[in-house]
């Protein structure tokens, strides 16, 4: 890790360690995005999100081979989208993400959406079954609403360690985390920051002004502070560093309930068709 990192707090779940700030790789593609994972291997980052999706879990891969970074230090998440939720499509593309990595395993394999066409449990089964085989270290679901969580654990016969949602300032995700916690299970949130809508917020932005820190850096914060992790995407060493520099101050009860307030908006950025009827407020 670089001298001038911090070390990154954990969250545990079942016996999984996740590393509480992650990279997401989401439209990290071609040579930019081959840099910007590098750059995020090098300023310290140990946890690197990637998806069959995003097609670039061979650049993930290349900047792990490419950092110099022992493999057992470094936390990597896959998953396998709803297209391919029945179970022979399943572990092909598991079987093709990990030959894309040139990696035996992955920490972290999940189901990325639940399909509205292949019943869950057979879905669910593959990903048990990938785990079994070694492909994964361990298993989980993203997208999952608190139905649909009742619905997996129900079918699963391996502990599934977290959901990875939408979670920032702006959206009411409450009884979708309080299921997560129920079952033991982390929560990691992916567009943490709002894909950049955080960064002129008047809130965070006074907030920010009196920790000395950024909009983006207090929007982090409150979700590092509710015990989740968070995946954010940036390809600017600087965005990355100070993504990772969140582990030094604390935000107060006051600032807490005043971020709180916000999710009254329940704002959802990420909510494509194919998308689960999701949780109400």
């Amino acid at each position: 890790m670089s001298p001038a990192s911090p070390q990154i707090p954990c969250i545990t779940a079942h016996g999984a360690c996740i590393p509480q700030v992650g990279l997401g790789t989401m439209t990290l593609t071609g040579r930019s995005g081959l840099r910007a994972i590098e750059t995020a291997l090098e300023v310290g980052y140990r946890h690197i999100d990637t998806a069959a999706y995003y097609e670039n879990e061979h650049l993930v891969g290349a900047a792990l081979r490419n950092s110099g970074v022992r493999r057992e230090d470094v936390f990597i998440t896959t998953k396998v989208r709803a297209a391919d939720a029945k179970p022979d499509d399943f572990a092909r593309v598991v079987d093709q993400g990990l030959a894309n990595l040139q990696l035996p395993y992955v920490d972290l394999l999940l189901i990325h959406w639940p399909s509205k066409d292949v019943p869950l449990h057979l879905t669910v089964g593959a990903l048990c079954k990938a785990k079994r085989e070694g492909k994964a270290r361990h298993v989980g679901v993203s997208n999952f609403t608190t139905a649909l969580l009742e619905e997996a654990w129900m079918s699963t016969s391996e502990p599934l360690v977290c959901n990875q949602i939408e979670c920032h300032p702006y959206i009411n995700q409450d009884k979708v985390v309080a299921a997560c916690e129920m079952y033991g299970m982390a929560v990691v949130a992916y567009v943490p920051m709002g894909r950049g809508g955080m960064a002129g917020e008047e809130v965070l932005a006074r907030i920010g002004a009196a920790h000395g820190r950024t909009a983006a850096q207090i929007a982090m914060r409150y979700l590092i502070q509710r015990g989740m992790a968070a995946v954010p995407r940036s390809s600017d060493r600087q965005h990355l560093i100070d993504n990772l520099n969140v582990f030094d101050f604390a935000l107060t009860r006051a600032d807490m309930a005043e971020l709180d307030a916000l999710k009254a908006s329940h704002t959802r950025l990420v909510d494509p068709p194919s998308a689960p009827v999701w949780d109400t407020p």
